[in-house]
């Protein structure tokens, strides 16, 4: 057998140098690069290979600097979902708070079940220097340390204790990233004595190895099951999920609808399963829906999620499907989500395979045309809305809604927009009108503060062909900023929107519904004497400053009448430029956006002294009532 003798680090970044991942006739790196911020634990170990592998062959694993491990771990995350998981990047941590920095980013990965792989470093395995510094010590297991922080957030873990040990943790590693069912963080924790020591690698190890994408079939039989609900129902509607988008099934989507005119609702990671315009397309469904998707869903007697894993917002908190007879269709990959709410049909598939094959099988079939009449008037109506609702006032402070509007209209059809956190989420949701499958990524399945920029460069990162616009606002740009020195020395190009309201937009709004007055979410000096921040001046920050202090061209849009025709502009300058830009634009917060009807679950204190949270608390009790359970169909009704 021949081998080469290497230290644990060089050989772990030179084997995934060498992994590639094979979705049909596609074929690309499975770690597409090697992010990396280098410290006592890990800058002799893995800093040490890259460094030597850069020298040997720069194109063999490409490395990239960050300013926060988190925000590294935002950026593989971003990139990945753009690849549609099929490559995502390494994450190197120095020992102590390197490695715990990447908790959160691990956490999102796992969540928006997207692949990361985390390399952290550890403490010494020899512990012939014990404690070391930023060692965790626990009297009662000295086996502990701060990554065992990483397994519950971990779809993988494994620690290299021994040299030996690399070769199973890194292919145990590779199958977890390609498993669109297992897929999430997976994390390899490194011992700083272990990264350098040395071992003797078998060749085939460090051979080009790839790894197939599952794309399964419905099993036999469950499509015709699938099909006799369809045709037995009334007013079906569909749910979109992140799984059309992952598998690539948009256009196999859309030729189902147009085939049957059945109607579509999007949750937040589906959002690009069908363009905003097509027929039968009715926008966003759930907490922060449109009014079309959710009366549709409030009235559906059959539910067929397509991918989706049935968040509280996609659901309004279980208040979103009223119809008593309701029944689901569960199309997933991961048998977990298509048994959610009792499905009367689960079926674990691949989203693509399983619409084709539905559509085959409901070759003649169309929906009801009353039905189709109904649901296409209230998508009428909801466009009109929007349509109201962009339309600039010429206000001093605009609102968000014409902010969204006017960069919506400067964009190109194939731009990108990024977003995670805030009140942005939830009216982009409902506003945005995305003209491609790839052209909305907002981090909703942990709603990370801070992740836009990180997630807009990895955006901007994996396709050099759009434009990835972030849009922040000033409290989650506060939250981690300093990315853009990475765009900015990388010479990427995004175009960042931040939108200042002086605190918590969206904190504040719902602070309001819970009965609590805005209170902590204001950007203001603090009043001592009243232990709050809600009566003083307004905070002299210069966020723009900030931006142009970090290297990026800054664009000011000044309040006045013309501000919303300004930013037009500016996204136009923006566009055409090749440079990082940012936007700085002032807005009203309380100038909300069109009410979609959906409800989100909340709880308001049952007992206060307060008039608000008192009125706010009855208003809950009247909303809880229109909860209920989703408990499927017995087998007897099934068969039926």
């Amino acid at each position: 057998m021949t081998t080469r003798r290497m230290t644990v680090s060089q050989a772990l970044i030179e084997f995934l140098a060498h992994q590639w991942t094979v979705d049909g006739d596609h074929r690309e790196r499975t770690i597409a690069g090697t992010f990396g911020i280098f410290g006592h634990g890990n800058v002799a170990g893995i800093g040490q290979a890259l460094k030597q592998l850069s020298a040997e062959d720069p194109t063999l694993m490409p490395y990239h600097q960050a300013r926060n491990e988190q925000a590294m771990v935002h950026e593989s995350v971003a990139y990945s979902r753009m690849t549609r998981r099929r490559s995502t990047f390494a994450c190197a941590a120095s020992v102590g708070p390197g490695a715990s920095n990447m908790l959160t980013g691990a956490a999102l990965a796992t969540i928006n079940r997207l692949p990361v792989l985390l390399l952290p470093s550890d403490t010494f395995a020899t512990r012939v220097a014990d404690p070391v510094l930023q060692q965790l010590e626990l009297p009662n297991d000295a086996s502990m340390s701060v990554n065992d922080a990483f397994k519950p957030l971990s779809r993988f873990f494994d620690r290299v204790q021994r040299p030996e040990q690399l070769f199973s943790a890194a292919l145990g590693a590779m199958r977890v990233l390609t498993d669109p069912v297992e897929t999430g963080a997976v994390t390899i924790a490194l011992p700083e004595d272990v990264q350098a020591e040395s071992i003797d690698v078998p060749a085939e190890f460090l051979a080009d190895r790839e790894w197939h994408l599952r794309r399964p079939r419905p099993d036999r039989g469950v499509i015709a099951d699938v099909v006799r609900a369809i045709r037995a129902a009334e007013r079906p509607l569909i749910v979109a999920g992140g799984g059309v988008i992952y598998s690539d099934a948009a256009a196999a989507l859309r030729a189902l609808v147009e085939s049957t005119g059945l109607p579509v609702g999007v949750s937040q990671a589906g959002v690009g399963s069908l363009a905003w315009d097509h027929p039968q397309f009715l926008g966003a469904v759930g907490s922060t829906g449109t009014t079309a998707a959710n009366r549709a869903a409030a009235r559906a007697d059959l539910i067929i999620g397509i991918g989706t894993r049935y968040s509280d917002f996609t659901t309004a908190s279980r208040t979103a499907f009223q119809n008593p007879a309701v029944r689901f269709v569960n199309i997933n990959i991961a048998s977990f989500d298509a048994f959610k709410h009792g499905s009367a049909i689960p079926v674990v598939a691949d989203a693509r395979e399983a619409i084709l094959e539905l559509t085959a099988t409901l070759e003649g079939y169309r929906v009801d045309e009353a039905f189709a009449a109904d649901y296409s008037r209230e998508k009428r109506a909801w466009d009109d809305v929007v349509d109201a609702a962009f339309e600039p006032r010429g206000l001093d402070l605009p609102s968000q809604t014409e902010i969204i509007g006017a960069v919506q209209r400067a964009s190109d059809p194939r731009d990108v927009v990024v977003c995670a956190a805030g009140s942005l989420p939830g009216d982009l949701h409902k506003l945005w009108r995305v003209r491609d499958d790839l052209g909305y990524h907002v981090e909703y399945g942990y709603s990370c503060m801070g992740y836009e920029i990180a997630g807009g460069i990895g955006v901007a990162r994996a396709d050099t062909s759009r434009d990835a616009i972030v849009m922040v606002g000033d409290g989650s740009y506060l939250m981690m900023h300093t990315e853009i020195v990475s765009a900015v020395s990388e010479g990427i190009k995004l175009i960042i929107v931040l939108v200042q309201n002086h605190g918590y937009a969206s904190i504040g709004h719902l602070s309001e519904d819970v009965g609590s007055q805005r209170y902590g979410t204001l950007y203001r000096y603090q009043d001592k004497a009243g232990n709050n921040f809600e009566s003083g001046e307004i905070l002299p920050i210069d966020l723009a400053t900030n931006a142009e202090s970090l290297g990026i061209r800054v664009i000011r849009v000044e309040p006045g009448a013309n501000a919303i025709a300004d930013l037009a502009a500016a996204v136009a300058t923006a566009k055409a430029s090749d440079r990082a830009t940012l936007i700085h634009i002032n807005s009203d917060p309380l100038l909300y956006s069109p009410d979609g009807e959906g409800w989100w679950d909340v709880p308001v204190a049952a007992e206060s002294t307060l008039e608000s949270t008192q009125k706010a608390r009855a208003d809950y009790l009247e909303y809880q009532k229109n909860q209920r359970p989703h408990l499927g169909a017995g087998a007897g009704e099934r068969n039926n």
